[in-house]
């Protein structure tokens, strides 16, 4: 199916990130989270990041008038999924939550609406069996900054049709994103890597083998890579990555995937990166 509007479940980090890049591309978009309050401050934030790239002249002033005519926000999921498309859902990394929020989807909205979640390591098949369209449900794993990162996992599990799997790479493909495609194992492709990389680093800091700066600095000017792990997980957030190392060291049983002492010790402090202005990193 041809998807023209999208409907955003969770107004934070990830969702208005994918609600601005989506509306960018000329899709009709609503945010939605539980509270006005919040749907109002993520359009704002939105607002402000077409502002600097009109800015640095990445974007023009008609385009981000024209990119924010075209998102709404709603503080009532069943308002914002009326005559949609597609459904991305991006509340917290629970799965619980995720298979309430879904089975509420899948009564209220369209048979023919596809429903898509962006968790980063959760299984898409125990999200579609709380649903009665397992056929048209599938990951769509967006990164952050999103309207940055150029990468979208789309993940696959075992019941989803090559019909949504197309529909979902269009999109992908419409909104300037390149896609990956994986099955649905715990941690799919990216977060089992990434993962890997930065609980090694953490305890590697634990451990006194070179500061937070250092370790990162052996990543960014020895393999290349654009931002170091303990960095990253500062902008992923701590919690996050506790919470997906947490299970996969419970779906995989590995060792590389057991928590660091310093993670937990961080979270229980409340230091969960650049949100709270300090992880491994103090922020401004």
């Amino acid at each position: 199916m041809t998807i023209e509007r999208i409907a955003i479940i969770g107004a934070g980090t990830m969702g208005h990130g994918i609600a601005q890049v989506a509306a960018q591309a000329g899709f009709e978009v609503v945010l939605s989270d539980v509270a006005d309050e919040l749907v109002g401050r993520s359009i704002a934030r939105i607002a402000a990041n077409l502002k600097k790239g009109v800015d640095r002249g990445k974007v023009t002033d008609e385009e981000m008038r024209a990119a924010l005519s075209r998102i709404r926000g709603s503080a009532s999921v069943a308002d914002s999924i009326v005559d949609t498309d597609l459904v991305i859902e991006a509340i917290v990394e629970k799965l619980d939550a995720k298979r309430q929020l879904f089975s509420e989807l899948d009564r209220a909205c369209s048979p023919e609406t596809i429903l898509a979640t962006n968790t980063s390591s959760l299984s898409i098949a125990a999200i579609a069996s709380a649903t009665d369209r397992r056929d048209r449900v599938i990951g769509m794993h967006f990164f952050n900054p999103v309207h940055i990162m150029k990468l979208v996992e789309v993940v696959v599990a075992p019941e989803t049709s090559q019909g949504t799997l197309r529909s979902a790479l269009d999109v992908v493909s419409r909104i300037g994103k390149e896609a990956i495609t994986v099955k649905d194992v715990p941690g799919f492709a990216t977060s089992r890597l990434g993962l890997a990389l930065g609980l090694e680093a953490m305890r590697m800091l634990e451990q006194g083998v070179a500061s937070a700066e250092d370790i990162d600095k052996a990543m960014v000017l020895g393999y290349n890579h654009p931002m170091g792990p303990l960095r990253l997980t500062d902008l992923v957030g701590l919690d996050i990555r506790l919470n997906i190392a947490d299970y996969l060291f419970e779906k995989l049983g590995s060792e590389v995937f057991r928590a660091p002492e310093i993670l937990r010790k961080r979270v229980a402090e409340g230091k969960l990166g650049n949100k709270t202005g300090e992880g491994f990193y103090k922020w401004e």
